[in-house]
Parts: C-alpha cells; sequence; structure tokens
C-alpha cells in the first residue's frame, strides 16, 4: 500500500512538471509621441515662431507683455518663454540667461551648451541641455544684439527623474530648437 502510494505520488509530481512556464519578460517604456507637426504663432508681439500643434499657448502668469507658456498637457511640460527689449542691458540680460542653467548644478549631471547663430533671421545665442534629475532639462536665449532679447526654459510638472522624463525631454527639446530656428524679429 505504501509503494502504490509512493507510486501515486510521485507519478502526480511528474505529471504536475509537465506544465511549461515562461519567465516573465523584462518590462520597457513604451512612449510614443506624436510627429512633430507646427503651426507659425503671429503674436501681437516683436517676435513670432513655430509652435507644435499639440501645445496649447497661454499668457504667462507673470501677465507681462510678450511672455508666454507653452503648453503639454500629455506631457506635463511647459516652454515658458520670456521677451525683454533691449535697452542698454544687453550685458545684463546675457549674464542672466547664462547664469540659469548653473542654478541646476545642485541636480544635473551634466550642462552643455550649444551656440546658435542665424545670420538670416538675425538671431544669435545659446541652447543649454542639462542632464539628471535637474528642475529643467532644456534652456535657450536668444538676441538679435540690438533690440530685442528671448529666452525660453523647459520644466516638468513632475518630480524630476531623468530616467523617466528623458524621452519626453528629447521630444520637447526638438520643439525648442524649431523655435529657436524659426524665430523671426518684427520690424
Amino acid at each position: 500500500m505504501r509503494k502504490l502510494l509512493g507510486l501515486l505520488v510521485v507519478a502526480a509530481t511528474c505529471w504536475a512538471c509537465h506544465k511549461h512556464y515562461t519567465p516573465k519578460p523584462k518590462a520597457y517604456l513604451a512612449l510614443e509621441f506624436p510627429e512633430h507637426h507646427y503651426k507659425r504663432m503671429n503674436l501681437d508681439c516683436p517676435y513670432s515662431f513655430d509652435m507644435n500643434t499639440i501645445a496649447r499657448l497661454q499668457p504667462s502668469l507673470e501677465h507681462r507683455d510678450c511672455m508666454f507658456d507653452i503648453v503639454y498637457p500629455k506631457m506635463k511640460g511647459t516652454i515658458y518663454i520670456t521677451y525683454e527689449p533691449v535697452h542698454d542691458n544687453l550685458e545684463k540680460l546675457l549674464k542672466d540667461a547664462q547664469k540659469m542653467p548653473l542654478k541646476h548644478t545642485i541636480k544635473a549631471d551634466a550642462i552643455s551648451g550649444d551656440e546658435y547663430v542665424n545670420p538670416k533671421h538675425h538671431t544669435y545665442g545659446m541652447m543649454y541641455s542639462l542632464s539628471g534629475d535637474a528642475a529643467s532639462q532644456a534652456q535657450f536665449y536668444l538676441t538679435d544684439s540690438t533690440s530685442h532679447f528671448i529666452t525660453g526654459s523647459l520644466y516638468f510638472r513632475l518630480e524630476p527623474n531623468y530616467d523617466s522624463i528623458y524621452p519626453a525631454g528629447e521630444y520637447l527639446r526638438a520643439d525648442m530648437k524649431r523655435i529657436m530656428e524659426s524665430l523671426t524679429w518684427k520690424e
């Protein structure tokens, strides 16, 4: 009887082990963003630029002329656009714009800057990319060196986690680059 019971236990164990299990695959973020489509923003300001059609343009919370927030609701990101006329203050505006990315050195792993020059549109400036858990992922400034000065800063409305926001940051950096390349001054 013991032998029969032992054989049944062994047989049941072997039969139960024939079920095939596959390991669970590693999970990867499946983030897909729409293609970039742009429209011209002809504002009642001394400049105009191209903006992504998935974004919403709204007046800045500071309620100052020609300052706007370009809001990406689904990505929880905003590009803050500020404008200042140049009145013998270009040096101060440049220093302030160049200091802005440095305020993020506490959390940023690296900050890189790319010079931007477009003689056709009379736009000259810098684009900064920040990596790491910094509050801002990208910033830029543009000027014509005589009359106009504009800055842009990218922020997300969530706790900075570079690995998580990197794809959205890259997408919005491309939009910032398009703003810089398409920006023209009105005379």
